[in-house]
């Protein structure tokens, strides 16, 4: 797996303000204030959803 990537679906939330992702098939769900934020947020969800022990696939995407 570590040969794909990940992407994930980015929507604004135009009422609240912020960001919100989702990893398309994965179960990995984030957001951020700013896009800064997200980027962060995401690669911190990434390593929190795959342990020490499994491939995670490179690199990640945000559309």
């Amino acid at each position: 797996m570590s040969g794909t990537e990940i992407i994930f679906e980015v929507s604004e939330d135009e009422l609240d303000g912020g960001y919100s992702a989702s990893a398309l098939g994965f179960g990995i769900h984030t957001e951020g204030d700013t896009i800064e934020d997200l980027r962060r947020n995401v690669r911190e969800a990434v390593d929190c959803y795959f342990d020490d022990g499994m491939e995670r696939p490179r690199p990640i995407r945000l559309g």
